[in-house]
């Protein structure tokens, strides 16, 4: 570089240095989420009804199946998008103040609960290739092995089931 000779250069990090400070963050951040809202694996979790409360949701759902049940990252992915789309539905079209998050594991299977006191039946909508809005049940349908909705006295549990091959 003209007029830098001699001067030391920022070396690239390596793609693994990257990964691994990545997953070291994103550990710290679900070990933070765990710490203020409880674990979801263990009892539900009550999360205020506000657009940033996806990202504590996502948080929740990577370290629970990353480090509290061993699963892979692309198990984790699946996971944490579909957590996403549930959690944004609770907060987008129900009008509640909170909603509860609440996850479970059986041998070859994981389930994810999102209760909100809304008993507005989620319903999927048919999903074209120029639409920006509109895909969350669609990904949910096409990600999960199982969904749906239960009416409760006072709301409603949207959930959704996935296969996930035990250790």
């Amino acid at each position: 570089m003209a007029g830098l000779e001699g001067v030391e250069q920022p070396r690239q990090r390596s793609s693994a240095s990257a990964v691994r400070l990545t997953a070291a963050l994103e550990d710290e951040q679900g070990l933070k989420a765990l710490e203020l809202y409880g674990n979801p694996a263990e009892a539900e979790v009550t999360l205020p009804s506000l657009p940033e409360s996806a990202s504590s949701a996502r948080r929740l759902a990577r370290y629970v199946v990353i480090r509290f049940w061993g699963f892979s990252p692309q198990v984790s992915e699946h996971t944490v998008l579909l957590v996403s789309e549930l959690v944004g539905n609770a907060v987008r079209h129900t009008g509640a103040r909170s909603f509860g998050l609440r996850m479970h594991r059986r041998r070859g299977w994981i389930r994810v609960d999102v209760r909100d006191p809304s008993r507005g039946l989620p319903c999927l909508m048919p999903v074209h290739e120029m639409d920006t809005t509109g895909r969350g049940l669609f990904l949910v349908d096409k990600l999960s092995d199982r969904w749906g909705a239960d009416l409760l006295p006072r709301g409603k549990i949207t959930w959704f089931e996935m296969r996930v091959a035990d250790r």
